[in-house]
């Protein structure tokens, strides 16, 4: 019998491939099984920071999320949906790996945080090997592109998702000295909105596309149009230094 393979969860970082650790470059060009999600008919942020990288003969195994924004987050529907997609996802590199082979999962970011592999990881736990990368999460990206530090001294930092419900927001906003909130897409009014709720619409910076082609940093008060994905919302804190 051959030894049974390892799935590898693999942090690319926020964007830019010479942002990847030494030791995620190392396995995305010599993994023969490369795995990664996207959505239907898009190429995948994943597999576009990877572009290049892969060797001629790897063999690629794009998982595509069955639903992203069409079904509420709150109906039924979506848990179920997407519960049978990552186990059906399971199944497939568990399948590779049972069978000797090694199985690279390219996630954005880092994959434990907020990330899709970690759904995956808690599955295959026990039934193959499998190893995480860390990887430079996104925010950081986002912070370095203002130019300021996130959190001085004693900051309390805090990091939401746009998702939530408005007056959990302004709670959030206004209890913390610096926040970070990600999963912005269509939820940019109700965010502004919950910003200038508590009181704090003046220091808030929107980072559109961190570390990647077409980055942009604007103070949110000058945000007019409706921002993409990859978008993430900061305050900075401003705590005790020397």
């Amino acid at each position: 019998m051959s030894a049974v393979g390892t799935v590898h969860g693999v942090g690319l970082g926020p964007g830019a491939p010479d942002l990847l650790s030494v030791r995620a470059d190392r396995l995305v060009r010599g993994a023969r099984h490369v795995a990664y999600f996207r959505k239907a008919g898009r190429p995948g942020q994943a597999r576009r920071i990877a572009d290049g990288m892969l060797r001629a003969d790897a063999i690629e195994i794009a998982m595509e999320y069955p639903v992203t924004t069409e079904i509420p987050l709150a109906d039924p529907r979506y848990n179920a949906c997407l519960s049978a997609f990552y186990a059906e996802c399971t199944d497939t590199l568990s399948a590779l790996a049972l069978a000797g082979d090694d199985v690279v999962v390219l996630c954005e970011g880092d994959p434990f945080f907020y990330g899709s592999f970690m759904h995956l990881h808690s599955r295959l736990a026990g039934i193959v090997p499998v190893q995480v990368v860390p990887g430079i999460t996104g925010m950081a990206g986002a912070w370095n592109a203002t130019g300021m530090p996130i959190t001085w001294g004693d900051d309390v930092l805090t990091v939401a998702m746009a998702t939530l419900p408005e007056e959990e927001l302004v709670r959030r906003i206004r209890d913390t000295d610096a926040l970070v909130v990600m999963k912005i897409g269509r939820n940019l009014a109700k965010l502004r909105r919950a910003v200038a709720a508590a009181g704090r619409e003046d220091a808030a910076w929107l980072v559109e596309h961190a570390a990647m082609p077409g980055q942009r940093v604007t103070p949110l008060t000058q945000a007019t149009s409706v921002t993409p994905y990859f978008s993430i919302l900061l305050i900075h804190g401003q705590g005790r230094r020397p």
